[in-house]
């Protein structure tokens, strides 16, 4: 009975082991059939065996980096520096991280991340100083990056300068309106001001009264005109309606 219970424990991992063997070997049949995919430039087909292969076996390190490759194909740059760094993981030959890292270059090349391209060209160099392709994009990554720094001191510097001159103009426009408002204030405090009135000669309180005596017999003359015009004759009587 003993060697019963023992016979069904190796029979059930030999099970384990033998469907581990054909989920690989699925996995890398679908990774062959998404080569060819590949090779004829059907990118999208060739994802779908990548990405089908990857699900079956995690560690079939060739499903990530080829469904890098595809993506990368498809102009999708970021997918693709994902699954190469998901590759990274798994590589362990100098051959292999150079071809991850070279790819990788190329992610950040696309997306115009020149640092990022150069940092990557640099790694995979490490692992293989000898691959004219990787040095010449790491050359021209480094010079593309180089430009791209002059161009943007350039902008800001520009950019510093507009808003220099901007605010000299701001200030100047404040200056020639704080100094329209002080003319302005100027002129209408010598609207307020009142004018200065000629000397007058003084007048002694003799001749004073007499001018008043003198204005007031006028008026009376003027009075007595007025009132008798007004009272000229007998007022007649309104004729009577019928």
């Amino acid at each position: 009975m003993k060697m019963n219970k023992n016979l069904l424990i190796i029979l059930f991992f030999s099970g384990l082991i033998f469907a581990q063997d054909e989920d690989q070997k699925d996995s890398n049949n679908l990774v062959f059939d998404g080569n060819i995919e590949f090779q004829k430039d059907k990118f999208s087909s060739a994802e779908y065996n990548y990405r089908k292969a990857y699900s079956i076996d995690s560690l079939n390190y060739q499903a990530p980096y080829n469904l890098g490759n595809s993506l990368y194909k498809n102009n999708l740059s970021n997918e693709a520096r994902f699954n190469y760094n998901q590759s990274l993981a798994k590589l362990n030959s100098k051959e292999d991280l150079h071809k991850a890292f070279h790819n990788l270059g190329n992610t950040f090349m696309k997306d115009k991340n020149y640092q990022g391209a150069v940092d990557n060209f640099k790694k995979a160099l490490l692992n293989n100083p000898d691959d004219e392709e990787t040095r010449y994009n790491y050359v021209l990554a480094k010079e593309l990056l180089k430009n791209q720094k002059n161009k943007n001191d350039k902008n800001k510097d520009n950019k510093d300068n507009k808003d220099n001159k901007d605010n000299k103009d701001n200030k100047d426009e404040d200056k020639k309106n704080e100094d329209d408002k002080d003319e302005n204030k100027q002129k209408q405090d010598d609207k307020s001001k009142p004018k200065n009135n000629p000397s007058q000669k003084q007048i002694s309180p003799q001749q004073l009264k007499s001018i008043l005596e003198a204005m007031s017999k006028e008026e009376k003359k003027v009075q007595d005109k007025v009132n008798k015009k007004k009272f000229k004759g007998n007022p007649k009587p309104n004729k009577k309606d019928w």
